[in-house]
Parts: C-alpha cells; sequence; structure tokens
C-alpha cells in the first residue's frame, strides 16, 4: 500500500506541471523588408521619370528642384517681397490637387482657404514644405511624387495610394509669430 501511495503521489507531482506550450517557429531574414525597400525604389523611380518626363516637355515654364524631392515653377512670382516665412508664422493660402495628367482631384473652392501654423500643424509631406517657399502673393506649381503626397495611404477619398499629385497653391496672407523675430 505505501508503494502505491508513493507511487500515486509522484504521479501527482510529475503531472501538475501541466503541458509546455510549444514556440512557434519564426525565422526573420529581413527579405519582405529588403523586398519593400525595393519595391518603393522603383515605385519613387518611375514617378520621378514620370515627372521628368512632363518638364522636358513644358518648355513654357523653368522648374526647380527641391531637395526635399519634388519639382515647382512660378505661375506668380513676387521679386518684391523679401520675408522669408518662420516656424510659428500663420499663413492663409489657398490650393488645389491634380494628377500629374492634370485632372482635377480638388478644387481650390472645394478645399477653400486654409489657415496654417507654420511647423505646428500637419499637411501632407510636400505641401508643408513647399508652403515655406512661398512669399506674399505669390502662386507655385508644384510635382510632388507619392511619398511627398500622401503616401500609400491615400486620403482615403478621391486620392488612392501611391498617386504622384500636381498643386498649384497661393499665398494669400502672412502673420508673423513676433515670438520669431526675437
Amino acid at each position: 500500500m505505501r508503494f502505491f501511495l508513493a507511487v500515486l503521489l509522484v504521479a501527482i507531482v510529475v503531472s501538475c506541471g501541466g503541458p509546455e506550450p510549444r514556440r512557434p517557429v519564426e525565422v526573420k531574414s529581413g527579405s519582405f523588408y529588403k523586398e519593400s525597400i525595393e519595391r518603393t525604389k522603383k515605385l519613387l523611380a518611375e514617378e520621378e521619370a514620370a515627372i521628368q518626363e512632363i518638364i522636358s516637355k513644358d518648355t513654357v515654364h523653368e522648374y526647380i528642384s527641391s531637395p526635399n524631392g519634388f519639382w515647382y515653377y512660378y505661375e506668380t512670382k513676387n521679386d518684391t517681397a523679401n520675408y522669408q516665412l518662420k516656424s510659428g508664422d500663420q499663413i492663409l493660402f489657398s490650393y488645389n490637387l491634380m494628377s500629374l495628367g492634370g485632372d482635377t482631384i480638388y478644387t481650390a473652392e472645394e478645399i477653400g482657404p486654409t489657415s496654417h501654423v507654420i511647423d505646428k500643424q500637419q499637411l501632407f509631406p510636400g505641401l508643408q514644405n513647399a508652403v515655406k517657399l512661398l512669399k506674399i502673393n505669390e502662386k507655385v506649381t508644384f510635382l510632388f511624387p507619392s511619398p511627398q503626397a500622401y503616401g500609400y495611404q491615400g486620403d482615403n477619398k478621391a486620392i488612392g495610394p501611391k498617386t504622384p499629385l500636381k498643386s498649384s497653391v497661393e499665398l494669400h496672407t502672412i502673420i508673423i509669430d513676433n515670438d520669431s523675430l526675437n
């Protein structure tokens, strides 16, 4: 009987450990990320080639390449204004959004006048940097590859994912941030 109780006790103690969960087998090779990076580079190269083709065919305008990864030309230039926008300045501007082919996605009237505080509020990346180039009463047309536009997300309305954009932007008003004058 003692033997039986000892075996029973050992069986109970051993079985209390419970089953050992299996660990998932996971191999991180990095290939997914490498492939994603290569797809993004290829897409960007295709979009930049399309933009360069537009620029080469446009004999009317003189395009400027931005270090931020977009291109632009002046429709109306204000050579008398010398104030350069600074962080904290509030501006009122209007803009439209078009496909690179010139098809209107949103008119300036649909978007309406936009109030924006430089570096304090979010716009899509290209527009965030583009407005900083403007002086009062200037109108500039920008060509944005998709990473500078709405990227992989789109705007969840009329702008699809990975869509390069063309936009004419006009700066109407600047309210200078007094802190930036110091």
